[in-house]
């Protein structure tokens, strides 16, 4: 998200905030829709940073039909509405490929022709009707396995380079050229997550009953699609309902949405981006000359990622607080945590609600049932499940497993620690400097060791993060 972006969205709050109550749904819905579009960044293949967002919402579409309540009507009016808004907003951003528009006033690059997509939406819409109409025993899964694909192929360079090779010949360009890059789908990543999720709630029957218009804003709402917070349906929903109750020139909540906005600016243009200048990377790693500037710039590193990540996150909240809605939290305070558990309760803290929901909990439960593990070993493997899905999430390459597996083992070490040491811990309490002294002990163990763990996150190679640890020691001089 840009400083343009940012200042777009808060912008369209103006309007917002004197629409009639029954028209605020339908701003955000429709104004998240044009959304996906214009944060598309431009890519090199002919018509795919158009195609993407749309393929965003063909997709979406199918999984709602496919998660509706048993008992919710096939297609009342509203949800008709919505699918026709869906198909105009698609139809209507082909008309740049006709006439000239201003370049400030473009939401996406050069489309293809109307015709084709038009072409496409009413074969997308056939098939979506047919695949909706099979037994949820067979539809969800094949969903469920679809998007984990999808996932896949984006998050593995020579995946995605092979397809972006397909699509260039399939658009008479350079097949020479095709790189993982290519196929840049903007926020896929998130939306994937709140797709699966809303799968899986289906299938074990707790998904709340959705119209179009809601699912589709739940899943593409602009100010959370780039960078998250995932957040939940069941908490979404009533506040997106609410918005026709809210008072939205309320200078409270808009002094608390610009505060939020301003300071997740400066945590993210100002704190980020200059930390950015001697953060480690491959290049800096090079030539760093001693242990102590890596040291440096591997703290540069770890607070540069916080300040990014959670400058998102502020602004994030701060433009949904304008529309209504306010997004659960993601980060409070990671470094200042004693322990692993407490630092991944407060790091990106949606994303690991998420996978204790649909990667941790159903693992534990089956392998409990099963009694094949002990429990030590049932926890191992949880973890390692868990944080290697996360890690793979970033990308699916040995640095970001090699993540995953750190941070799995430290869980486990903590979780098997506390366990043993509980009387201990309580007695630790009667005496308070001790237990002060502890603590600090625990930040600072716990800090250094996802210091050390972002090493494999900075670095593009397996044998270069291993370098780099060896010579924060040093060790390979």
């Amino acid at each position: 998200m840009e400083l343009s972006h940012i200042a777009v969205f808060c912008a369209a709050a103006i309007p917002f905030a004197f629409l009639p109550p029954r028209a605020r749904g339908w701003l955000i819905f429709i104004l998240s829709a044009l959304a996906i579009y214009w944060l598309q960044p431009t890519l090199d293949i002919r018509w795919l940073d158009y195609s993407l967002p749309t393929a965003t919402l063909v997709v979406t579409v199918i999984c709602w039909w496919i998660t509706r309540a048993p008992d919710q009507a096939p297609a009342p009016r509203q949800n008709t509405v919505a699918l026709v808004v869906l198909i105009a907003v698609a139809l209507v951003l082909t008309l740049p490929r006709y006439i000239e528009i201003p370049p400030e006033l473009e939401i996406t690059s050069r489309p293809p022709p109307v015709e084709q997509v038009a072409l496409v939406l009413v074969i997308a819409l056939i098939a979506g009707l047919g695949f909706g109409r099979l037994p949820r025993t067979v539809s969800i899964p094949f969903g469920l396995i679809g998007l984990v694909i999808a996932l896949v192929v984006l998050k593995t360079d020579v995946l995605a380079a092979g397809v972006a090779g397909l699509l260039r010949t399939g658009s008479g360009q350079d097949v020479t050229l095709a790189k993982a890059l290519d196929l840049g789908w903007l926020g896929f990543s998130y939306v994937a997550f709140r797709l699966i999720s809303t799968l899986r709630d289906r299938q074990m029957g707790i998904l709340p009953a959705l119209t179009l218009r809601e699912y589709v804003t739940y899943v593409i709402f602009f100010p959370a699609y780039t960078a998250g917070p995932i957040d939940r349906p069941e908490k979404f929903m009533p506040q997106y309902r609410g918005v026709e109750t809210i008072n939205p020139r309320d200078p409270q909540r808009i002094t608390v949405a610009v505060t939020r906005i301003v300071i997740g600016m400066i945590k993210k243009f100002a704190i980020a981006d200059t930390l950015a200048l001697i953060s480690l990377s491959a290049v800096s790693a090079d030539q760093a000359g001693s242990s102590l500037a890596l040291w440096g710039m591997l703290y540069a590193y770890a607070f540069r990622i916080f300040f990014d990540f959670s400058g998102y996150t502020d602004i994030a909240i701060g433009i949904g607080i304008l529309f209504g809605i306010t997004l659960p939290e993601n980060f409070d305070r990671p470094y200042s945590k004693s322990n692993i558990a407490q630092f991944w309760q407060s790091w990106h803290a949606t994303l690991s609600a998420w996978a204790r929901s649909y990667v941790y909990s159903p693992l534990s439960r089956r392998l409990i049932s099963g009694k094949k593990l002990s429990n030590d070993a049932t926890i191992l493997v949880c973890n390692l499940a868990t944080m290697i899905v996360i890690g793979l999430w970033h990308g699916v390459t040995i640095p970001f497993f090699v993540w995953g597996v750190w941070h799995a083992l430290g869980l486990t070490a903590h979780k098997l620690w506390s366990d043993r040491t509980r009387t201990w811990y309580r007695g630790l309490q009667e005496k308070p400097e001790r237990a002060r002294v502890w603590k600090f002990a625990g930040i600072l163990l716990t800090f250094h060791f996802v210091v050390i763990g972002w090493v494999w996150f900075a670095l593009p190679t397996a044998g270069l993060a291993a370098q780099v640890i060896g010579r924060l020691v040093g060790i390979g001089w």
